[in-house]
């Protein structure tokens, strides 16, 4: 009974056709675009979207923190969590059930199991999903599915749980102590022996016995794919916790097709897990193709670390399920399963078991998109960066990210990196800077390393290097040399070229500004900047991060050089551009770098702001022209 019903979607890429059955169907075309519907459960979007999403291994926890507070403020109704089999190979979903099974929280969890447990689950030669618990849950045959949804319906139905609660109250009254908990497990084991005798590869076995032994009451598995079923089922859990025949949490154990009834979706495994409008329309035949666009700029770190590997047999590489995303499909492809690690949804482990590699004497890179390395934050600190271990992290999708929005966009890496001892941070502003940058922290075994860069392709008009250069940590470069002294840029990362951008519009208005490329945001090039400095009547930073990031440690490199004193000479007008203190939702990455105000129009407009401040005369009718641009 939905909104008064919570339904928790764990990540939320199966929550579309709940978007068209809660009244949005006729904005479902809108869905991941501009002013559109989120790719994921909003809170703010729909009242039937209890709790938002978009990162993994949520929903339990959520619907565990619902179902508690119902029973605080005596409210009636079930709280649900809907999750998959590769978000429960996450820590914190059994953190949650192990918690409400303690607690014996009335909660439903449904997994929806349908073998798809990393993106893509099958690639190269992997052909199994990861992890152990893929092969626990085992697959399922059509024949043992019909075989357990009868076995379902029978053991969630009243009179069989009127049975269960007459044969527990007479085993307490009858039976000793000790013999009380071995009639309980007698309950379990004679389900698991119904349930698994029938057929092979699909009963429920250890599976039933893993989750009862959290506390749970285990059903299943049944097909998920068939619907009156899976409501019969349901029907009959809610039933029993209402009339309180059944006072523990439920785990439904439910097996689906991926893209069940949608053929193309049924043959591509890697595919069509989040789509966006018109994804099923047929292209144009008759719109001439050109050249085919420049690679991706995780193809091109992941062929350069290839690169590196070939030479150094100590270099490892991790993803947290995601070989596709982060580039790590096309190493294991090259080294196979021996040199890479796939270690399912599990961002925690991945930052511990790299360190882990490292203290052993190998060469770990870890592969996370930036706002997923968030999950693995205290690994990071506790684990890697306090005991110094060269573990190398490769940030991907580092700044705003698109049509995926604010839940995955990399807006804090900077600012929650570059506060940790000995971490070396370095952001690469092209495609050939990434090359040479997966060159240098190949490199440097004294030290944690991170690599950030953003979502896209290449530029595709630099030439490549033959060999990588290593890059002196610490060493900046000056892209673009003013003659006047009157103002520098110095960005970090993916905004060097709208940097450039503003310098030539500046130009043009009789403004010539310096141009500089941080390289490293940690360490800082601080004889760089305190030339920029003492050169120049105004600076401005730019960077694709939230307060807190590389516009910070300029500042105090600054303040530290007495740069902002203004004693013997006049103060420096210092400004810094990051990402404003709100949430960009999704759009095209564009159009969200305008919202963010950190396009080359506003670092020229930055600029006339300063420079009017520092006492250089700017033409205002031309700097609100160019804001308004």
């Amino acid at each position: 009974d939905t909104p008064r019903d919570e339904i928790c979607w764990d990540v939320a890429h199966q929550c579309q056709p709940h978007k068209v059955l809660t009244g949005r169907r006729d904005r479902i075309y809108t869905l991941r675009q501009g002013g559109g519907l989120s790719g994921f459960a909003k809170r703010k979007e729909s009242e039937y979207d209890a709790f938002g999403a978009g990162h993994s291994t949520t929903s339990i926890s959520a619907a565990v923190g619902f179902q508690e507070a119902r029973v605080r403020l005596g409210k009636k109704g079930h709280s649900v969590a809907v999750i998959g089999d590769g978000a429960i190979t996450g820590g914190m979903a059994w953190e949650a059930m192990n918690h409400a099974g303690g607690i014996g929280s009335k909660v439903v969890v449904v997994l929806n199991d349908n073998g798809q447990v990393s993106l893509p689950t099958f690639y190269n030669k992997v052909t199994t999903p990861v992890g152990a618990l893929s092969g626990t849950l085992g697959n399922a045959s059509s024949r043992g599915l019909g075989i357990q949804d009868s076995i379902a319906k029978v053991e969630t139905s009243e009179s069989f749980q009127r049975g269960r609660e007459f044969l527990k109250t007479a085993s307490k009254t009858l039976l000793p102590p000790n013999l009380q908990s071995a009639a309980a497990k007698l309950d379990e084991y004679t389900r698991d022996f119904v349930k698994t005798v029938p057929f092979t590869g699909s009963g429920s076995g250890g599976k039933g016995e893993l989750f009862e032994q959290l506390g749970f009451y285990y059903v299943g598995p049944i097909d998920g794919n068939n619907v009156e079923t899976l409501v019969e089922v349901l029907s009959n859990i809610k039933k029993q916790h209402e009339d309180g025949s059944l006072q523990k949490p439920v785990f439904l154990h439910i097996k689906t097709k991926k893209g069940n009834g949608y053929e193309p979706a049924q043959r591509a495994s890697d595919k069509l897990h989040a789509v966006k409008p018109k994804f099923n329309l047929p292209k144009d035949g008759s719109t001439a193709s050109g050249p085919p666009p420049p690679p991706p700029l995780t193809k091109v770190m992941a062929d350069a670390l290839v690169k590196e590997a070939e030479a150094d047999d100590k270099i490892v590489a991790i993803t947290a399920a995601m070989p596709g995303g982060t580039g790590i499909g096309i190493f294991e492809k090259r080294f196979g399963p021996e040199r890479t690690f796939d270690v399912g949804i599990a961002e925690q482990h991945a930052v511990t078991f790299a360190a882990g590699l490292a203290a052993g004497g190998l060469k770990p890179f870890c592969a996370i998109y930036s706002t997923f390395l968030q999950r693995g934050y205290d690994q990071l600190v506790h684990d890697v960066a306090l005991q110094k271990l060269p573990v190398r992290f490769l940030i991907d999708r580092a700044g705003l990210v698109g049509e995926d929005g604010p839940t995955h966009g990399g807006t804090f890496d900077l600012s929650f990196l570059s506060c940790i001892p000995d971490m070396l941070i370095c952001a690469s502003a092209d495609e050939v800077e990434l090359v040479h940058m997966v060159h240098t922290i190949a490199k440097i075994d004294d030290h944690p390393t991170a690599l950030r860069f953003p979502r896209g392709n290449a530029f595709g008009d630099l030439e490549m290097p033959s060999e990588p250069r290593f890059l002196e940590p610490g060493k900046g470069r000056i892209s673009r040399e003013g003659r006047d002294g009157t103002v520098a840029i110095l960005s970090v990362g993916g905004r060097l070229r709208e940097c450039l951008k503003a310098a030539e519009q500046l130009e043009s208005y009789g403004i010539s500004a310096t141009v500089a490329d941080a390289r490293w945001v940690k360490p800082l090039d601080e004889k760089m900047v305190s030339w920029l400095a003492k050169d120049h009547k105004a600076l401005i930073t730019v960077e694709e991060n939230s307060i807190g990031g590389f516009g910070s440690m300029v500042q105090n490199s600054l303040l530290e050089g007495g740069h902002l004193d203004g004693v013997g000479r006049t103060p420096l007008i210092f400004r810094s551009m990051f990402f404003p203190d709100r949430w960009i939702e999704h759009n095209q990455p564009e159009l969200q770098y305008d919202d963010a105000a950190l396009n080359a129009c506003h670092i020229v407009a930055k600029c006339l702001d300063a420079l009017e401040r520092a006492g250089v005369k700017v033409d205002k009718s031309v700097a609100r022209a160019i804001q308004g641009a």
